[in-house]
């Protein structure tokens, strides 16, 4: 077992068993065991569970984005002052000086991403357990939490013809079904990211001057993560599409509720 493998491991025990959880009770509440809807909504449990637990780190996110609103016109008279000095001492002052502002103010320009970075190891490790379902099912092992009777049933279950443990970039199934369920979830969660960042900048950048930092860095965020998840989507498995999917209408959803509140300091 390599590092990270070893590391990833209770990730993705934690992340099979909260689906194993779901799966078992709606099993119990009369859905089909292997039915493709049965894991849809496992998948869809998870996201809610992690989310749900992932609410105070967004309201930590939210006062950080006022204090960063806060501390801009700070941050501009900063860089006007070493406008035009690009030796390394003057660099290295700006930085330091810079970082104490953010200090002082209790932030950080990187706060934006803390949801992301918090979610990756679950979202690894829920690829790593969807890419490896056919796998385990063959050498007839389980994976994670699930057992060998709950992989074999999560390989067969597909939604719309199109395999759970199917991708766009490797197929399984019938292929026209997964390059439409993979294309239209692959848009609709970039679709919702790209909303989400637009809420989040307008919110923020707000009276804002336009050539500050943090509407640089908003606009930054505001292509290149649809595009970061877009171009990942044909790796992802339909599974994985779900939960990202889901997870993006919940950021939206979220962000849409915040930006109806007035701005506070």
């Amino acid at each position: 077992m390599d590092f990270l493998t070893a590391v990833m491991e209770p990730f993705r025990w934690l992340v099979s068993a909260i689906m194993v959880a779901f799966h078992d009770g709606l099993a119990a509440a009369g859905m089909p065991a292997a039915g493709g809807w049965t894991w849809t909504l496992s998948i869809i449990g998870l996201v809610l569970v992690i989310r749900a637990a992932l609410i105070p780190v967004f309201l930590a996110q939210v006062r950080t984005q006022r204090r960063m609103r806060l501390l801009q016109p700070d941050l501009k008279e900063l860089q006007e002052r070493y406008k035009g000095r690009t030796d390394p001492a003057s660099r290295q002052a700006l930085a330091q000086e810079q970082m104490a502002l953010y200090k002082k103010h209790g932030t950080n320009p990187f706060s934006a991403c803390l949801p992301l970075l918090i979610q990756a190891p679950f979202f690894l490790a829920l690829f790593q357990v969807l890419s490896g379902i056919s796998n385990a099912a063959r050498q007839n092992e389980g994976i994670g939490a699930m057992g060998h009777d709950q992989v074999v049933q999560f390989d067969s279950s597909s939604i719309f013809g199109a395999p759970l443990s199917a991708s766009l970039l490797h197929g399984g199934g019938d292929p026209t079904a997964v390059a439409v369920l993979a294309v239209v979830m692959i848009l609709l969660m970039t679709g919702c990211q790209f909303l989400t960042q637009k809420l989040a900048a307008f919110r923020t950048m707000k009276g804002q001057e336009t050539d500050s930092p943090l509407l640089r860095q908003q606009k930054i965020l505001l292509y290149v993560l649809p595009l970061v998840f877009g171009a990942g989507g044909i790796f992802f498995p339909i599974g994985v599409l779900v939960y990202w999917t889901v997870s993006n209408l919940w950021t939206l959803g979220q962000q849409f509720l915040v930006s109806r509140e007035p701005m506070r300091a």
